[in-house]
């Protein structure tokens, strides 16, 4: 198993993180799906403010610079529901040129210490 750490920001309006989070209540079962078929077994999405972090388990052979396209490519609900969360978000300004979701470095694992 493989984890990740992602943070992102929603645009800066109530009305806009509300939507969000409504949509999130209520996903479309196709996006769900389809993250299964590519390897992510799971995700979780936490708010601060409108600051947003993921955590997302995926099969030992995810690779997220690949398979997030893949899921995008093969399921056409998918690439709807990006293109509208989208709407919602904007990279964080610690994000790389070009990077959406801005990858954590993990800086502390408690297994390691057990």
């Amino acid at each position: 198993m493989k984890v990740y750490a992602m943070t992102l920001n929603l645009k800066d309006d109530a009305d806009t993180i509300e939507t969000y989070k409504e949509y999130h209540r209520n996903p479309w079962p196709e996006p769900l799906e389809g993250l299964g078929r590519v390897g992510v077994e799971d995700l979780k999405i936490f708010l601060l403010g409108r600051r947003m972090f993921m955590f997302l388990t995926t099969a030992d052979s995810f690779d997220l610079n690949v398979d997030f396209a893949r899921y995008v490519e093969q399921n056409p609900k998918a690439a709807e529901w990006d293109e509208l969360m989208r709407t919602f978000q904007e990279p964080v300004p610690e994000a790389p040129e070009g990077e959406w979701w801005a990858v954590m470095e993990q800086v502390f694992d408690l297994q390691d210490h057990l």
